[in-house]
């Protein structure tokens, strides 16, 4: 960790010591100790975010517009950029690694799973409100920090090009993942076909709403953060409330999509999210619910057949076994479909 302590110096002279800090599967983060406050440290994935100068600039632009609401109506803390010692806001190393600091958010804890659901209505209130304070951001103003991300025909584009070339493809697992893509590609352009429309429209969306991205206080267990904010960038709000559920309705152990979680988080969602809802957004909710695990399947997927180059994997087979389940997880909610649709239409009229 000598490395990573002589970095955290670059932010703030009195480092002291770091130590790694949550489980993402892109960037590596640290929790720095200083004689004051402690802070975190990420070296960001060069190989995934190219322009790291970009993801900062939306940040600030992120940071800056939230700081012009009156206070009294945020409900969220967004992380504060920290600058080195030499007024940047981030610091290239000498293998040309990308690092950058922020605030930390003290007396917090991240989720893995549900264990009740007041824990769910406030992810569904949290994202909600985030799209809330944004909702009159320009996305334009914002860089695309990933193009192509969460363009679900471009990743199956990409997946064919793979497949022809992979070798890789015999295990009864991989044989499944192939069926499923093949009689499921008809969903593939539901979201984007409606954004070409001008059915949908864009929207400065957070990019990454997984559960475990969320921070919840521990005392009240009020969510008070929402991190992890790479993504943040002009997209479809679809994208997010389809991951967020994606990640909180997913039974793990039977690979199922709960429906009664799903309902409280769509419920508070749209206590804050139906102030700026079109008719179209509420007619596209769930193909989006659909559509997220199959596009994040297919991206573990064809990752595998590419040598795993892209997640981080702690064993070859890692993002096969992804894959599988978020196949599962999409089966699962296809053949819920009617009830996804009722819950929606009732919320719909509230």
């Amino acid at each position: 960790m000598e490395l990573q302590l002589a970095i955290a110096q670059q932010f703030n002279k009195t480092a002291l010591d770091l130590s790694a800090l949550g489980n993402g599967l892109i960037n590596d983060t640290y929790l720095v100790q200083t004689s004051s406050k402690p802070f975190v440290l990420q070296r960001i994935n060069h190989s995934v975010f190219p322009q790291p100068a970009q993801i900062m600039a939306n940040l600030s632009q992120l940071n800056l517009h939230v700081a012009q609401k009156p206070k009294d109506t945020v409900k969220l803390i967004i992380p504060a950029i920290l600058k080195t010692q030499s007024n940047d806001e981030f610091y290239q190393d000498e293998q040309g690694s990308y690092w950058r600091a922020l605030e930390y958010i003290a007396n917090t804890e991240s989720l893995e799973t549900i264990s009740h659901i007041h824990q769910v209505q406030q992810a569904g209130f949290a994202l909600g409100h985030f799209h809330r304070l944004v909702s009159d951001l320009e996305p334009s103003h914002l860089v695309d920090t990933l193009p192509g991300f969460h363009i679900a025909p471009d990743y199956f584009s990409h997946y064919q090009q793979v497949l022809k070339a992979a070798t890789t493809v015999s295990s009864p697992e991989s044989q499944y993942c192939t069926a499923f893509i093949a009689s499921h590609q008809h969903i593939i352009n539901d979201l984007e076909a409606a954004k070409q429309q001008g059915l949908l429209s864009l929207r400065v969306i957070h990019g990454d709403p997984k559960l475990n991205n969320f921070l919840f206080a521990k005392d009240t267990q009020k969510i008070i953060s929402l991190i992890d904010l790479d993504t943040v960038k002009p997209g479809l709000v679809h994208y997010d409330i389809g991951d967020c559920l994606r990640s909180c309705c997913h039974n793990l152990a039977t690979n199922e999509f709960d429906l009664g979680i799903a309902t409280a988080l769509l419920t508070s969602y749209l206590s804050e999210a139906g102030l700026f809802f079109s008719e179209a957004d509420y007619d596209y909710l769930y193909a989006s619910i659909r559509l997220i695990p199959f596009e994040l399947g297919l991206r573990f997927y064809t990752d595998y057949l590419e040598g795993n180059c892209y997640f981080k994997v702690t064993e070859p087979d890692e993002n096969l076994h992804r894959a599988v389940n978020q196949f599962q997880l999409c089966e699962s909610i296809i053949k819920q479909e009617k009830a996804i649709n009722a819950v929606i239409t009732r919320l719909k009229t509230l």
